[in-house]
């Protein structure tokens, strides 16, 4: 069986790639998750390490979070190991950064986001499209106001809106949009170009120095998002008839309760 999250190294051990995979559009599961943080504790302390990568195996970064985890009963448990992983990706020892083909939506767009770096090919799409079910996305809530605005991220969160890779990266959120199909060859570049030149001692004292205030700012708020999200959201009932919605393939009936 092919695990949710495979491990690759370069021949020095200065750069390692994680590759999320699920049959269904590489889907964020509480499994993938537990084998993210796995793996982030298998590197931490490598002191040649400088990049560390995240993709998707196949067309597609992540469709996002899985759905039947989301529904009541089952968020409680899931979302806040979410949120640890988001807290180890912000204290990764190494520069971070996703490396995006095909659609990157919900819960797989949170995770490039909390990485340094976002590159894309030119056929990615970057979107938020919880509010479609009845909920809002909480890490993107905390992390994408910082790094694009807030009105941009409202903007982003309350319409859902799926929009290609060339409209973030005119946003400044995306590091490099390139044509489909270069993108390892790209980042192979861009690696030897701006990377592997420099000391892997630096690298990651400057890269926890360029994520300070972004830290600082998500565990101030995304302990009280989670909080909305575990305690308030998820007792309405439009939230449970977005998620019943989804899974029974037809459209929502909102109560506005």
């Amino acid at each position: 069986m092919i695990p949710a999250v495979q491990v690759a190294f370069d021949a020095r051990q200065a750069r390692a790639a994680f590759t999320l995979y699920h049959p269904k559009g590489n889907i964020v599961t509480a499994e993938m998750i537990a084998a993210l943080m796995q793996a982030i504790d298998g590197i931490s302390s490598n002191p040649h390490l400088k990049l560390v990568t995240i993709e998707g195996a196949g067309a597609d970064f992540s469709f996002g979070a899985s759905i039947p985890e989301h529904a009541p009963g089952e968020i409680g448990r899931v979302l806040p190991e979410a949120h640890r992983l988001i807290d180890a990706l912000l204290d990764l020892p190494a520069v971070t950064a996703a490396l995006v083909r095909g659609r990157c939506l919900g819960g797989g767009f949170e995770i490039a986001l909390a990485c340094d770096f976002i590159f894309a090919e030119q056929s990615a799409s970057f979107g938020l499209p919880e509010i479609a079910l009845g909920v809002f996305p909480p890490t993107a809530a905390a992390l994408l106001p910082p790094r694009i605005g807030t009105a941009r991220a409202t903007s982003a969160i309350l319409t859902g809106e799926t929009r290609p890779a060339a409209d973030w990266q005119r946003l400044g959120l995306i590091e490099a949009v390139v044509a489909d199909g270069t993108l390892q060859a790209s980042i192979d570049r861009w690696f030897d170009a701006q990377l592997a030149p420099r000391s892997a001692a630096a690298l990651r004292h400057a890269a926890a120095a360029a994520r300070l205030a972004l830290r600082h700012h998500v565990r101030s708020v995304l302990p009280e998002l989670e909080t909305l999200y575990l305690d308030d959201l998820m007792r309405t009932s439009d939230a449970a008839e977005g998620i019943a919605a989804f899974l029974d393939k037809r459209a929502p009936r909102w109560s506005d309760r």
